[in-house]
């Protein structure tokens, strides 16, 4: 499967339209945030205790991928598309 494949799947899961809705744009938003979050607070218990969960931390990763995707879709852009400007411009930055 490929991150467009994954993102097609998720958009009808996530009932993502195009225009988006101000509803459904904030929904993703808070969403990813939230996982966003999540992944934070497996990174803190791991400074704190010493431990990671990694299958619950990778679970996590998951689901911001979900998001992601999701709103890379409610504003008409493929991921695919989205990490490869991401990579150009990361690329960029390193030469200077």
């Amino acid at each position: 499967m490929t991150i467009d494949d994954y993102a097609d799947w998720a958009a009808t899961v996530a009932k993502v339209t195009r225009p988006p809705t101000s509803e459904r744009l904030s929904y993703l938003g808070l969403g990813l945030a939230g996982e966003s979050g999540e992944v934070a607070e497996h990174i803190k218990k791991l400074l704190r205790d010493g431990t990671l969960d990694q299958a619950a931390m990778a679970e996590e990763l998951g689901d911001v991928v979900y998001y992601w995707v999701c709103l890379c879709v409610a504003l008409g852009r493929k991921p695919s598309e989205v990490l490869t400007a991401s990579r150009a411009k990361i690329s960029a930055r390193l030469t200077q």
